[in-house]
């Protein structure tokens, strides 16, 4: 266990509190902060309707995700049959966004040496100055290739599968864009889908997220310039055409023939 002390900045899927709970168990951590869930308010419909394609997008990303996560699959992945919930409830720390002046407070008097994040929203402003080693991101892509939203679905649709994974690297102002620490890739196999494969990746890197802070523990130095700008993906992007494509690409998930071993690459300075 890692004797560095840690605060969490996480969301509240089961895959958030999944990796929360890992880094709890394993290193010293002084506080978990979530966002609390988002308040509708006559401000934020108004501007919703005044823009029917934007609300078409968003309610077609709705329908869409209930779909996929019907059925508690993503807490079944992460939790079996046990409820998703944190394991230290009592270092849960709100705020109504992460760069709330109360985040910045908190951060201010606990004085951690590391930030870890994943699956909150940007960092910005003075928060990104803090952090005695620095601020740990988890993204769900290969960076810098594969940076922001929906990257296991547009592997697999650009007809990559081998460059599925995570990337764990810290916070720069961009969007995944900081010095990269370690690409996380998990077991790729025929019958593998957008969702498993993207949670296998998480699980995996839950593990090397624990793995990294023990190394830094012992001076070890990671972080390397991103070779170029890749790609940003943008929620927006993700259309049905796509969707539909992918289906007819991978009708029952990837096709017989297909396998990786799982793989993990670090970045040393």
């Amino acid at each position: 266990m890692s004797n560095l002390s840690v605060v969490i900045f996480c969301g509240r899927s089961p895959r958030h509190v999944y990796v929360a709970n890992q880094l709890c168990r394993n290193t010293r951590t002084l506080a978990i902060v979530q966002e609390k869930a988002g308040e509708w308010t006559v401000n934020k419909i108004f501007k919703l309707i005044s823009k029917p394609r934007r609300l078409l997008q968003k309610g077609g990303r709705w329908l869409r995700d209930r779909k996929r996560y019907a059925g508690g699959k993503e807490a079944m992945c992460f939790f079996g049959s046990e409820a998703a919930r944190l394991d230290r409830p009592d270092l849960l720390v709100e705020v109504p966004h992460i760069n709330h002046a109360n985040t910045l407070a908190l951060i201010d008097r606990l004085q951690p040496d590391i930030i870890a994040v994943f699956g909150t929203s940007l960092l910005r402003g003075p928060l990104l100055t803090k952090g005695q080693l620095g601020i740990l991101n988890l993204h769900g892509g290969l960076s810098p290739e594969y940076r922001g939203a929906d990257c296991t679905f547009w592997a697999l649709y650009n007809g990559e599968p081998d460059k599925v994974g995570c990337t764990l690297h810290y916070i720069d102002a961009g969007i995944d864009t900081g010095n990269l620490i370690a690409h996380v890739c998990p077991e790729v196999k025929a019958g593998d889908d957008e969702l498993t494969l993207f949670w296998k990746a998480v699980k995996d890197s839950a593990e090397i997220y624990v793995e990294l802070i023990e190394r830094l523990e012992r001076g070890e130095r990671f972080g390397q310039t991103q070779p170029s700008k890749g790609h940003l993906y943008q929620v927006k992007d993700r259309q049905g055409h796509h969707e539909v494509e992918l289906d007819k690409k991978m009708p029952k998930g990837l096709p017989e023939g297909i396998y990786y071993p799982p793989r993990v690459y670090w970045f040393k300075k």
